[in-house]
């Protein structure tokens, strides 16, 4: 294998290298200094080769030596080669009291060696610059450490830590916390572009600024906003007119991910182009001519075809053009014409278009144009047609003659009279539109009116409750005998079987309850109906059946949302508290602040508090409060200990964002589900929550984190939704060994159903058994009604 071979292949090995170099940059840090420096030793034997390698130590410190965790083991390298190569005693004094000047973990340690190597002691300079260093270490600490603990990539830990370092206005801590930052989160565009802004209007080094926008834009091509702003700085700091060309033309080719950025990359370019040209030399004006040329065939050609728009609808390109053709150029004529192509891409129906180019005419044209750019704006405007007619009318005013006055004042009546037809066309249409509308609703809700209404008949069909009587049908048949064996039967089938309604005949005064608690409840009807107004009122509910004085416990929590015009717990016949009630206030406002007590615990149970709306007027009204959709700045925990408090939670969650709400879901008895919800201040925190707690344990359970995206509400837990209905039935009460053979029934004969198949229920009273051997058992049945029950009791 000759040597001609193998340099050829040592120079394609380095092109390689650097081709990889350019398309996947290698980020700088201790490790690789540290490399680099290890690879120069190598080298230490040729001329000059000792001090090419303290060279790049040196470089090595500067770039490196204030890495307050990595940093340390450069120095100590640096120390170790010029031990190897006993160097002098006053070099290696130098090198010691420069690391000891620096914050770096564990430089106890280093000041310790010091103390033993150096036969005279530590210095008094020395040691106040150790001191100084100590304290700006434990200012850090917190940082530090949060960094060691935190995951990849560590974003928010390193935002804080930078937030810390501007504050502290030390600008080569803030270039090096930078630089750890970047190592690690080298694909984030945003870090790169505070990083970049930082240097651009503080440190303002030609060389640290420009070598940094090309790492930003090496890494994130993608974002236009870094090509831009190296355009700038490379302007700024006075860079070669091609170079900038160069950097342009590789933006183009970067693959930005949207029509604007290319719209925005050319605006851009196309500003250096004007500030480059004097406006008396004609190469300049000529390269920014071709510039805006090439642009416009660009947006229309590739940017197009690429993304199905040109991502410039206003033509502000075009704009700029025209603008400086006029004000630098003095050439109206060019001007004229870009106006026109601009107006001819849909631009015309806008008034701001017109007027902007009216106001170039007043600027930089004759009062003759600008006559017509307005007489052709009243004619195509439709957004703003008055305000475009009242400048064309502002305008004869000042400069034009009674002809022309005549002539604009008929034009711009025509233009409106026939505007305001259109626009009472399009009102009519909409107002027939919400009509239709209005009337399909009205359908919509009156059918599921109608649904209610059937299932309430199919009801009591089934379970044979009594039809509605007429109080005439017991003014002659009634008796205070009869009534009382009706309410002692009733209310035997009622404990049975719930089989009947719990209201008494019409007439019927059943005797007093026995004096006691029961006795002694308050009733929801004692009120005064007409004193009631559900606007001002709020519905309780999930109330505890065994809460005592429902009445004076709830004025006592309601008390500071506003005046209380009434507290209305609703009991049963039997005087028992059912859990829920209403609370009536003065003032509306109330209501809104009592609203806010929804879910506060009352007696070991959440307490529901929403508005009081009667849901046979609106079928449609929700009173779920929760979003059913994806809630990205919120996260959803499972799998929690039922011990765990809101307050365990919040402390679990705060390290990890701002918190705004964190609510543990529960039963209705109050019971913890081991679930809950932590609402953070944005997206980015919910984000970073869920992949620091996803999968740790607490107290010994292993928890989920996700975003909440609650599933959508199924429609048998909406009003109105046939589970309720069959929530309402009755249900048969069985023994605890079930429904024996042997159970006998209590109700009597004449009163049980037909089982057969013939046996049908209608509006509510159960078909009559055929009274007679003679007459047929297929024959037609006729419902009873509450006097034919009486008379058939009596009888019996």
């Amino acid at each position: 294998m000759t040597d001609e071979y193998l340099w050829t292949e040592l120079v394609r090995l380095r092109k390689a290298r650097q081709k990889m170099s350019e398309l996947f940059p290698l980020t700088e840090g201790p490790e690789i200094w540290l490399e680099y420096a290890q690879y120069s030793i190598g080298g230490m034997g040729s001329p000059g080769g000792i001090d090419m390698v303290r060279s790049i130590f040196e470089r090595a410190v500067t770039a490196v030596g204030l890495h307050m965790t990595k940093g340390q083991t450069v120095w100590e390298a640096y120390r170790e080669f010029e031990n190897a190569i006993l160097s002098t005693l006053e070099r290696i004094h130098t090198l010691f009291r420069r690391q000891l000047s620096v914050p770096l973990i564990d430089m106890e340690a280093t000041y310790a060696e010091y103390e033993e190597w150096s036969e005279h002691g530590v210095p008094e300079t020395v040691m106040r610059q150790y001191k100084k260093a100590l304290q700006q270490l434990e200012k850090c600490r917190s940082f530090e450490e949060s960094l060691l603990v935190a995951e990849t990539p560590k974003l928010a830990e390193y935002q804080s830590y930078i937030d810390f370092e501007l504050k502290e206005g030390d600008p080569v801590r803030i270039q090096m916390t930078f630089e750890r930052a970047l190592a690690e989160n080298c694909l984030v565009p945003h870090m790169w572009a505070k990083c970049t802004t930082y240097l651009d209007r503080q440190l303002k080094i030609k060389d640290l600024v420009l070598s940094t926008h090309e790492r930003a834009v090496r890494n994130c091509p993608w974002t236009m906003g870094l090509w831009k702003s190296y355009l700038l700085a490379l302007e700024r700091h006075g860079a070669d007119h091609q170079i900038v060309s160069d950097v342009f033309e590789k933006a183009l080719n970067a693959g930005f991910i949207q029509a604007t950025d290319y719209v925005d990359i050319w605006q851009a370019y196309l500003d250096y182009l004007r500030r480059r040209v004097d406006f008396k030399s004609s190469k300049e004006l000529e390269e920014l001519r071709g510039a805006f040329s090439r642009s416009l065939d660009y947006i229309k050609q590739d940017v197009e075809e690429r993304f199905g728009e040109s991502g410039d609808p206003s033509c502000i390109i075009m704009q700029i053009w025209a603008r400086i053709e006029a004000l630098h150029c003095k050439n109206m004529q060019k001007a004229r014409e870009l106006w026109d192509s601009i107006m001819t891409k849909g631009n015309a129906k806008f008034g701001n278009m017109w007027l902007e180019y009216y106001n170039l005419e007043r600027s930089c044209g004759d009062p003759a144009h600008c006559r017509k750019a307005l007489h052709r704006a009243v004619q195509c405007t439709t957004d703003y047609p008055e305000h475009v007619c009242e400048v064309l009318c502002t305008f004869e005013r000042v400069e034009g003659s009674l002809e022309d006055w005549d002539v604009a004042v008929q034009k711009t009546e025509t233009r409106l009279n026939r505007i305001n037809e259109q626009r009472a066309k399009v009102a009519e249409k909409e107002a027939n539109m919400a009509r239709q509308e209005e009337d399909r609703n009205d359908q919509r809700r009156k059918g599921k009116s109608d649904k209610k209404t059937q299932k309430k008949v199919q009801k009591r069909t089934r379970f044979g409750e009594k039809r509605k009587a007429e109080p005439d049908d017991y003014q002659d048949e009634w008796n205070e005998n009869s009534g009382k064996a009706w309410f002692e039967l009733t209310n035997h089938m009622e404990t049975e079987a719930g089989l009947f309604g719990r209201n008494a005949p019409p007439g019927f005064k059943p005797k007093k309850a026995p004096q006691g608690a029961a006795a002694t409840a308050p009733r929801q009807n004692d009120d005064k109906p007409e004193l009631r107004n559900d606007k001002s009122s709020v519905f309780i509910s999930n109330l505890a059946y065994t809460l005592e004085e429902p009445e004076a416990k709830l004025r006592t929590l309601f008390e500071p949302c506003g005046p209380i015009t009434q507290v209305r717990p609703v009991f049963g016949n039997k005087g028992s508290f059912k859990g829920y009630g209403y609370v009536q206030f003065e003032s509306l406002v109330s209501v809104a602040e009592a609203l806010k007590l929804d879910r506060r615990e009352m007696e070991g149970r959440p307490m529901f508090v929403s508005p009081c709306v009667d849901k046979n007027k609106n079928p449609d009204f929700k009173v779920f409060k929760y979003n059913t959709s994806i809630e990205k700045h919120k996260i959803f925990i499972s799998g929690l200990p039922f011990s765990y408090t809101k307050e365990q939670l919040e402390e679990m969650c705060k390290s990890h964002g701002t918190i705004k709400e964190v609510r543990l879901v529960t039963y209705r008895s109050g019971k913890p589900k081991g679930l809950a919800y932590v609402e953070f201040a944005d997206e980015s925190q919910a984000s970073q929550a869920v992949l620091k707690l996803d999968g740790i344990e607490v107290e010994g359970n292993k928890v989920s984190v996700a975003i909440s995206n609650p599933p959508r509400r199924n429609m048998m837990d909406k009003p109105g939704s046939s589970r309720l209905m069959t929530d309402m039935m009755p249900r048969q009460a069985f023994g605890s060994r079930g429904r024996g053979r042997t159970q006998l029934s209590l109700l009597p004969r004449s009163l049980h159903r037909q089982s057969g198949p013939a046996s049908k229920v209608e509006n509510g009273s159960a078909a009559e058994r055929a009274p007679a051997a003679g007459v047929n058992a297929a024959a037609e049945t006729k419902p009873l009604s509450n006097s034919d029950f009486a008379k058939m009791l009596l009888n019996k």
